[in-house]
């Protein structure tokens, strides 16, 4: 459908000329000869943009404009006058004019100033949705009092400042959780970084924190900003924070303190402004009793800690989170939106899920991709349907269907055959497996190995 225009001037032979430039290049035109009447069109027909004269009898043009933007804030309005100043001009643009254009008209102007409009409007309304499609796919889903609870945390810790902790199961939404008191702070605009310590070996994460220089030559040198830079003004969100070595743990900790830190291999003082978030699936308390997260880090993180239940305990949430889900995957794939029936979604509230929202998003997308019925059925969801039982007969452990749940088991095995076979010797079993002391002590406390117990 093509655009419509609306055009307000009091002089017939300027609004019949412009009509007809405007037909011939396929748009829709209205017009109108006094400012009243202008208003009462676009709040009836709601055009896509107005061309409005400044000198006109009775309501003038900058009158006018400041009515219709009070009406309606978005509307793209481009000014004409043949007594144009930029006094005027500056004007109407602070009252929220697109444009200007001077009489007599230069064709090409105008077509070209139309156009760009337009084009602004288009981008504009493409901006503004892919914003609340963003905010839509990170926010925090279902209506159990964990959930509430939650949210109004969020509310509350979104506009300072402060560090946050947010703790809980692998795949319970942690991300989604630091994406939400983003989007809800002062920071919303700038950048939001994503740092997954557990997924960057050790001697890698200084660089990709804090970059680095180095001399190239007798009187160069390069320099690689890390995500802290990238971060700057925004929010840096470290996932797994207790796989940070502790080096880093204490210069992370004087960042926060400080706000400033040094390259590796620089000597220039670098200013930030970046707010941290950290979330960390193990129990950081028991970390810190035996030495293997600094204590003082944990203190200034732990001000203000969010707790992310598991999606067992917040059944009620399943099915919200199931359409979610299915609404996410829509918009982003295209098609129409298609449902789970009641059978399907009973079989979703009666799983185990062992790694959380992230597991049901996976069997949602599974679902949606291998069936092609506008209504999803058990069937479809074969996974979910071999040897469910209710939770309250089995333990939450079974029914892998994630990568990061079976990482997880085949880790826990790993290390368990490992250290029974070097007979429960820390530094025997680290050196075998060429892992940190420090990071087997970490995974050793994650999942309940204690070698003492075996002495």
């Amino acid at each position: 459908m093509s655009d419509l225009i609306l055009i307000v001037d009091d002089q017939e032979d300027i609004r019949r000329s412009l009509s007809g430039i405007l037909e011939d290049e396929g748009y829709q035109v209205l017009t109108a000869d006094n400012g009243s009447d202008a208003i009462e069109l676009a709040r009836e027909e709601m055009p896509d943009l107005v061309l409005l004269d400044i000198w006109m009898p009775g309501l003038d043009g900058l009158q006018t404009l400041e009515q219709l933007k009070a009406l309606m804030p978005d509307l793209t309005v481009v000014m004409m006058s043949g007594h144009g100043t930029i006094e005027t001009a500056v004007k109407a643009t602070k009252l929220g004019a697109y444009d200007f254009v001077e009489k007599p008209f230069s064709l090409d102007k105008v077509l070209i100033t139309i156009a760009n409009a337009l084009n602004y409007q288009e981008l504009r309304r493409e901006n503004e949705a892919l914003r609340l499609s963003s905010h839509q796919d990170h926010e925090l889903v279902g209506s159990s009092a964990a959930v509430q609870q939650l949210r109004e945390q969020v509310q509350r810790v979104a506009p300072t400042a402060t560090p946050v902790l947010i703790c809980g199961e692998a795949g319970v939404g942690k991300e989604v959780v630091a994406r939400s008191i983003h989007h809800h702070s002062p920071r919303s605009a700038k950048p939001f970084i994503v740092v997954n310590c557990s997924a960057i070996p050790g001697e890698l994460l200084e660089g990709e924190l804090f970059g680095y220089e180095k001399v190239t030559g007798s009187d160069g040198s390069s320099q690689r900003n890390g995500k802290l830079d990238l971060a700057d003004g925004g929010t840096i969100f470290l996932d797994e924070i207790h796989e940070m070595p502790h080096k880093l743990q204490g210069v992370l900790l004087h960042i926060l303190r400080e706000h400033q830190f040094e390259r590796p291999g620089g000597i220039r003082t670098v200013r930030v402004n970046a707010r941290v978030l950290a979330a960390t699936s193990a129990r950081l308390v028991e970390l810190v009793e035996r030495g293997l997260f600094n204590n003082d880090l944990f203190q200034l993180l732990n001000v203000v800690p969010l707790m992310v239940p598991p999606l067992r305990e917040r059944r009620d949430d399943i099915q919200h989170l199931v359409r979610h889900f299915s609404a996410q995957f829509q918009r982003r794939e295209g098609g129409a939106a298609r449902q789970f029936d009641e059978r399907a979604l009973s079989l979703f509230r009666e799983y185990g899920w062992p790694g959380n929202a992230r597991e049901l998003k996976n069997t949602v997308e599974r679902a949606l991709i291998m069936s092609s019925q506008a209504v999803i059925t058990a069937e479809d969801i074969p996974l979910l349907q071999t040897g469910v039982t209710p939770l309250s007969e089995r333990g939450s452990a079974d029914g892998l269907t994630s990568f990061h749940s079976a990482k997880e088991r085949f880790e826990r095995q790993f290390l368990q055959e490992q250290l029974a076979l070097h007979r429960w010797d820390i530094d025997a079993t680290a050196r075998a497996i060429d892992l940190e002391r420090t990071q087997l002590q970490r995974k050793l406390l994650q999942y309940g190995l204690n070698p003492a117990e075996h002495n």
